[in-house]
């Protein structure tokens, strides 16, 4: 089975991929088509996470443990398109560059049968061209119920110890 794929970068612009890749491919192997696709090294870290169908991020699926110990965390190797990406989950999130943070957004758009003599994977489409520098993020960051004003006046407010050292 053929997977055709919409990549698009989360930036104001319209820049994205259409790609077909067997469904049988380790998330890895993705990895390294989309980054082909959009011209990157594709020697940074990198991540995708299953979302819900309003892209809620859930669970990542790292390129390589980072992790001291032997841990849970999944890795792209050992996962598969056709158990995460599927009609009843169509949508992942990827992110390339830890640093740089290009976030794409992933969605299946068909599956179809392969087709002889044509090699997987493939690049369908192309549209709009990679920016210099990745787009800007507005993270938003949970309310605090601690109210601190700019001029930091009312450091007695705050219970810190005087002696803490």
């Amino acid at each position: 089975m053929i997977y055709k794929i919409r990549i698009i970068l989360d930036a104001g612009e319209d820049i994205f991929r259409d790609i077909e890749i067997e469904a049988k491919n380790s998330l890895e192997e993705f990895h390294n088509a989309i980054s082909q696709s959009f011209g990157f090294l594709g020697n940074e870290m990198a991540s995708f996470y299953t979302c819900d169908t309003e892209w809620n991020q859930d669970e990542e699926i790292a390129l390589f443990d980072m992790g001291e110990n032997s841990s849970d965390i999944r890795l792209m190797s050992e996962n598969f398109l056709e158990d995460i990406l599927t009609e009843n989950t169509p949508k992942l999130i990827y992110v390339y560059d830890f640093l740089n943070m290009w976030t794409f957004f992933i969605e299946l758009a068909d599956i179809g049968e392969k087709e002889a003599g044509r090699p997987y994977p493939n690049v369908l489409f192309s549209f709009g061209e990679l920016p210099e520098f990745p787009p800007e993020k507005n993270f938003k960051a949970e309310k605090s119920s601690l109210d601190f004003d700019d001029t930091f006046e009312n450091y007695d407010d705050l219970d810190f110890d005087e002696n803490w050292n």
